[in-house]
């Protein structure tokens, strides 16, 4: 198994207190994803104790930040780019459990060790803490804690979202579903667009919704032939977003 960003000790990038999203004159305060993660809940003061927490990390397409089983010793915020968060089961097969996106925290509700693999689906930056760090800060600044729990909740739904989608749906619901709910995700960090972004595979995609690759590119091309969306270079654009809504309500 190829080893991840944490475990073969690739080390974050040395910037000194300078950040790869333009943060070099005023640290996360310009952070250009502040105001779409937990970080939004902290005055400048307390945003410059986080800072002094961060380190920048830098993942290339499918290199892993960590692995299933490896020691969960620290917790990401993404800055750029997505990953995907899959478990390997017993018998060998992988089940995708979702994906990482700008704004998006990983390793906060965690055991001792991770219980899935992060790898990057694109050149993909992020904001690592030292997670006993990171705890104390969060002890200290009740509004950010705040802010966690909210985003907790957030992931919850996520999760519930995905059982439905593996329950009682057509191949073609859930394919719908997955588009309106990439659609939200990105409406969530302000980025409104007919046009969604799909950084993941069709494999992924069909081993997220349990289905085969070959199903997944059967109702892409069906919804496109209807012209309800239409496929594009790195995503779909959704034509009908009424027609998607009506098959995800079902």
């Amino acid at each position: 198994m190829q080893g991840s960003a944490e475990s073969s000790g690739v080390q974050p990038i040395s910037v000194g207190h300078a950040c790869i999203h333009d943060r070099s004159e005023s640290g996360c305060a310009a952070c250009k994803v502040r105001l779409v993660s937990v970080c939004a809940a902290l005055t400048h003061e307390e945003l410059a104790g986080l800072e002094a927490l961060s380190q920048p990390l830098h993942l290339d397409p499918r290199q892993a930040l960590f692995q299933q089983d490896d020691r969960a010793g620290a917790v990401y915020n993404v800055t750029e780019g997505a990953l995907r968060l899959s478990r390997l089961l017993p018998d060998g097969r992988r089940q995708v459990m979702g994906f990482a996106m700008v704004g998006d925290f990983l390793g906060l509700a965690l055991p001792e060790r991770f219980t899935v693999t992060a790898e990057a689906l694109a050149p993909t930056t992020l904001c690592r803490f030292e997670r006993r760090a990171f705890t104390g800060l969060v002890a200290q600044t009740p509004h950010l804690l705040q802010r966690l729990y909210e985003r907790a909740g957030h992931e919850l739904t996520l999760a519930q979202d995905h059982m439905m989608l593996l329950g009682r749906r057509t191949a073609e619901e859930k394919v719908a579903s997955f588009l309106l709910g990439q659609r939200a995700r990105y409406g969530r960090i302000g980025h409104d667009s007919v046009t969604v972004e799909l950084p993941m595979g069709r494999q992924d995609i069909a081993d997220y919704l349990g289905l085969t690759i070959e199903t997944v590119s059967r109702m892409l091309t069906r919804l496109d032939r209807e012209k309800a969306i239409l496929i594009v270079p790195g995503g779909v654009r959704l034509l009908d977003p009424a027609r998607l809504e009506h098959l995800a309500a079902n």
